[in-house]
């Protein structure tokens, strides 16, 4: 009778610190929508300065719906929001499920999260920086004769947060390869014999990811394949400095 009461104590604790971080995390994505939503219009221009730069002379944005002059931007400021307060968000998963792993679990866990992080954001910059003007540069020139480019506000917008998003996950590969070799689901050279499937299995997560074009999906691709290998040489050169100090453990 006391074993199950203290199994109910300890379930009701874990409880309440769940909604004590869920709450947390929930309070910081609205603190940030709050301070970025004055900055609605600039941060949205700044989103497509990209595709504006590139436009023909005399093109422009433009908006279908009644309120989306609104909307966009506004959509923007809480997508925006929802990225930045994602190490917060993360520090508080981290925070909950820590104090039930392994030191060896943890060790590993920290670094993957901060990695995780990190390579998300990278790969949100890489598709701002490099992805987007390279697409809407051939966007613009590909157009046929007589079509003048102009895009809507909101299916600009959920374009780019597709884009944004399939880069960011993307982008995590090296996290996942070094994971899985890290906790004995697979080898390296396991992953090297499968450098074939993982290509086209790179344009598949591409075609899924993307928009329906074949540039997008390319780019998106190559990345993801070059980010296996990256991967596949960190893990290897881990398991290269993990083996010494395995051995006396055989013995």
């Amino acid at each position: 009778m006391e074993a199950e009461e203290e199994s109910q104590q300890s379930l009701m604790s874990h409880l309440l610190e769940l909604r004590t971080r869920l709450l947390r995390s929930v309070a910081a994505v609205v603190v940030l929508m709050f301070a970025l939503i004055p900055f609605a219009n600039p941060l949205y221009s700044a989103l497509a300065r990209p595709l504006m730069q590139r436009l023909p002379e005399g093109a422009s944005m433009i908006a279908t719906g009644v309120a989306a002059p609104f909307l966009a931007p506004f959509k923007f400021a809480m997508m925006l929001a929802v990225y930045l307060a994602m190490p917060l968000v993360l520090h508080q998963a981290w925070a909950f499920v820590a104090p039930g792993l392994y030191r060896r679990e943890r060790v590993l866990a920290l670094p993957m999260l901060i990695s995780s992080v990190a390579l998300f954001y990278l790969g949100m910059a890489f598709a701002y920086f490099v992805v987007f003007p390279i697409i809407f540069g051939f966007f613009a020139t590909a157009a046929p004769a007589g079509v003048l480019v102009m895009t809507d506000v909101t299916s600009y917008l959920d374009f780019v947060l597709t884009l944004f998003l399939a880069f960011g996950i993307a982008f995590e590969v090296p996290v996942i390869v070094v994971l899985l070799v890290s906790l004995g689901f697979v080898d390296t050279a396991t992953l090297r014999k499968g450098r074939p499937y993982v290509i086209v299995g790179a344009f598949v997560v591409g075609m899924l990811l993307t928009p329906p074009d074949v540039f997008s999906q390319t780019i998106l691709a190559v990345p993801v394949w070059l980010l296996f290998e990256a991967g596949v040489l960190v893990a290897s050169l881990l398991s290269k400095r993990a083996l010494p100090s395995a051995a006396p453990e055989s013995d």
